[in-house]
């Protein structure tokens, strides 16, 4: 950089009357845009582990947490920026939310959220935080990191969930031929403003939404559950394609077989991403114990709605006989598809 080479080169300068030199460092735009993070620090719990002691405190390099005995899951979500921009409090919430239903689509259990932000006025920035610590608290899960910029000429934000093990992970690529795809949801709720969001959780008891979140880590542990995918906002339709390319399979869905709350119709409910929901491989012989298992909570949907096949002819959803092809297998959606043996790169 020029500029690095004109402080290497020539005569050294002559030091700074110190008045001078303390006045240049502590107007330092690297050091005043550390006041930016005031803003998570007066609404974040500053000791998620008090039983790590200071040490676990937020406000260092980097957060410590508990030693864990499973395999670490990772999940990360970029929110639309429309919905950072028009509705701020809640894509604070959804960063939290999605990222906590992907960790349990794969059998885990949150330990830890971080998040970035980026803002161009306070309250955009206030209010995305607000939404995250609403969801932290409702879940029980700590907010221990983050990076904070409030200089920005635009509002972004980004968060990101440590997960752990404590059973079996559930790939959505190990579901088998014959399996049956059983649909798993939360069916009380409301659509949130025009946003195709089914918001079945803002309103619920603490209490029911940690009960719903540690159900997935259950159902794997108990052997009753092959692989899962989290509904994402390709809603039911889309995740069935990306379960179907991860997997190598083909899916046939019957539509009639897909419960929907009364005045919501079929498109809006099969495109929409519910609050809590998930699409499920799960063996014939294993059907009756899972309902049994989700039958705790009145408020869970979970039915068979069709079933996987061996072949790669992509997604069909059938009604009264008839079927035709959502997706075929031969496209690409996502490009994470069946795991296939490869030559090696050539050396170079």
């Amino acid at each position: 950089m020029s500029g690095a080479a004109s402080r290497d080169s020539g005569s050294p300068s002559l030091p700074l009357d110190l008045a001078a030199l303390v006045d240049r460092l502590s107007s330092l735009a690297g050091l005043q845009a550390k006041r930016d993070i005031q803003a998570p620090a007066a609404v974040f719990n500053h000791q998620p582990f008090p039983s790590l002691g200071a040490a676990a405190a937020l406000g260092d390099d980097a957060a410590l947490l508990p030693a864990q005995g499973g395999g670490l899951l990772l999940a990360c979500e970029g929110m639309q920026p429309a919905l950072v921009q028009e509705d701020p409090w809640f894509a604070g919430w959804s960063g939290v939310l999605v990222n906590l239903s992907d960790i349990a689509a794969m059998g885990g259990r949150p330990l830890a959220v971080v998040n970035s932000i980026w803002s161009e006025a306070d309250q955009q920035a206030e209010e995305l935080l607000e939404g995250m610590r609403f969801a932290c608290e409702r879940f029980a899960v700590p907010m221990v990191g983050g990076h904070t910029n409030r200089q920005s000429p635009y509002t972004a934000l980004s968060v990101a969930v440590l997960g752990v093990l404590d059973g079996p992970v559930l790939s959505a690529r190990a579901a088998c031929a014959g399996d049956q795809l059983w649909l798993l949801i939360h069916r009380s709720g409301r659509f949130h403003r025009h946003y195709p969001f089914w918001d079945a959780a803002t309103t619920a008891d603490p209490e029911r939404l940690q009960t719903q979140l540690a159900l997935m880590p259950r159902l794997a542990a108990a052997g009753v559950v092959r692989a899962a995918k989290d509904i994402s906002m390709g809603g039911i339709a889309g995740t069935a394609v990306m379960f179907a390319e991860a997997c190598g399979l083909g899916l046939r869905i019957d539509l009639e077989a897909i419960e929907r709350p009364a005045a919501v119709d079929e498109l809006a409910w099969l495109s929409c991403f519910p609050s809590f929901g998930f699409l499920l491989a799960v063996p014939p012989a294993q059907g009756e114990r899972l309902q049994h298992l989700v039958a705790v909570d009145a408020e869970l949907l979970c039915c068979p709605i069709g079933n996987f096949v061996a072949d790669r002819s992509g997604v069909t959803l059938e009604r009264e006989g008839q079927g035709l092809p959502l997706w075929t297998g031969g496209d690409v959606l996502t490009g994470f598809g069946v795991l296939e043996r490869r030559e090696p790169l050539s050396s170079m």
